[in-house]
């Protein structure tokens, strides 16, 4: 439990200091004059280095697994911090996000890696664990923008980057961990480990994972809506200040962080299929509502879709990674980087339609995505069998 604490500790510190960049775009917007294209643009660039690159990253985990991986990304992510500080126009924002991007797609796959194989047997609970402290980290970003960036401007960036020389030294306990793991499984007399394998063609594996991946596609179209947008959409619509989106924006993580606590024990329980399909599918009734409510009404529905949505992506994890257990790395590259690259690419696209329609009608437009939900009736329910082989 102490090291799954651990690696819950990385990835909240690794997505708060992620969560500052989209906070941050509309000081960095004022600042250097920029357009909701060129924001786009720069958040597709952060999310394509936050992607592309995981499920090669994965492999590589896989296959030479070694203990110091997670320090390399966040070491990538303080030099992107550095330069963003001191960013003076679009062309050094994109290389700074690039950095803080590539930080994450090292540490998102080796992370919920290492969580999986320090699970046992409870494979939703950990990814739950550490979801939760992704997403929670997630939702202070915004807030701790609020506070120092938005009064203080851009070059208070660098404040974060302290905070990310903090992640690389708190990952001590786990490098420790995984130093002897890896020396154990080396030996001779290594033990072996309990691998769950779901009872499935491989037609119908790869039939199930098509179909996680469309989930991911209309989950995270639509979070990229709210994530890149949301302060935007505030500003615009109801006139709030930049603090006070920014703060808006904060609770609606807030809420997305308490909820993955729910996705992954309750799939152990009572099957991922289920709370993938009522997480996903069970978002559209207020994602529909959002875009005509009035403030109050808006930030009651976003907390509400906050929390039924953000159960869903621990189940759809775990769920792919029992399709393939021996591909875990492969598996939560794949994934992590799908979100993410679907993600950049919907931000780069928003962005366009935000300026020739407006921001409304990028809300109005992603307030369907979660319908794709209803594809979750269709995946095969799985029971786990057990088998024995050791791995990395």
């Amino acid at each position: 439990m102490n090291i799954l604490l651990a690696l819950s500790l990385t990835h909240m510190l690794n997505d708060m200091l992620q969560s500052v960049v989209s906070a941050g775009y509309p000081v960095i917007k004022d600042n250097l004059h920029l357009t909701f294209g060129q924001i786009g643009i720069i958040a597709f660039v952060y999310q394509i280095c936050a992607s592309v690159f995981q499920p090669a990253f994965g492999v590589l985990f896989d296959n030479k697994p070694k203990p110091w991986y997670l320090s390399l990304g966040s070491s990538s992510t303080l030099v992107g911090l550095l330069i963003l500080a001191f960013a003076h126009s679009v062309y050094t924002v994109a290389v700074a996000v690039a950095f803080i991007g590539l930080g994450s797609s090292i540490i998102h796959p080796e992370a919920s890696r290492l969580t999986h194989y320090a699970s046992g047997d409870k494979h939703g609970l950990a990814q739950s664990i550490f979801q939760v402290g992704g997403n929670f980290g997630g939702s202070m970003g915004p807030l701790l923008a609020a506070l120092i960036i938005a009064p203080y401007g851009q070059k208070y960036m660098v404040v974060f980057a302290g905070i990310a020389i903090l992640s690389i030294l708190s990952k001590r306990p786990i490098t420790k961990w995984y130093t002897e793991r890896i020396r154990i499984l080396k030996t001779k007399d290594a033990p072996k480990e309990t691998i769950h394998r779901v009872r499935l063609t491989k037609h119908q594996i790869y039939y199930s994972l098509v179909l996680l991946l469309v989930l991911v596609f209309s989950k995270y179209v639509y979070m990229a809506g709210l994530s890149n947008y949301y302060t935007f959409f505030l500003i615009e619509k109801f006139n709030v200040t930049t603090q006070q989106s920014q703060i808006f924006l904060f609770v609606f993580l807030f809420a997305s962080a308490a909820g993955t606590l729910i996705g992954g024990p309750t799939g152990d329980r009572f099957g991922r299929k289920y709370v993938i399909w009522l997480s996903i599918l069970g978002t559209a009734p207020f994602s529909l509502l959002m875009p005509h409510a009035n403030l109050f009404w808006t930030c009651a529905l976003s907390i509400i879709i906050g929390f039924v949505l953000s159960s869903a992506f621990s189940a759809i994890l775990v769920y792919a990674q029992e399709l393939l257990p021996t591909k875990v790395g492969l598996i939560s590259g794949l994934f992590f980087g799908l979100a993410f690259g679907i993600a950049g690419v919907a931000a780069a696209v928003l962005g366009n339609v935000a300026d020739h329609h407006g921001i409304e009608y990028v809300y109005k437009f992603c307030a369907y995505m979660p319908l794709l939900g209803f594809v979750a009736i269709f995946l095969p329910n799985v029971k786990p069998r057990r088998a024995k082989r050791a791995q990395n």
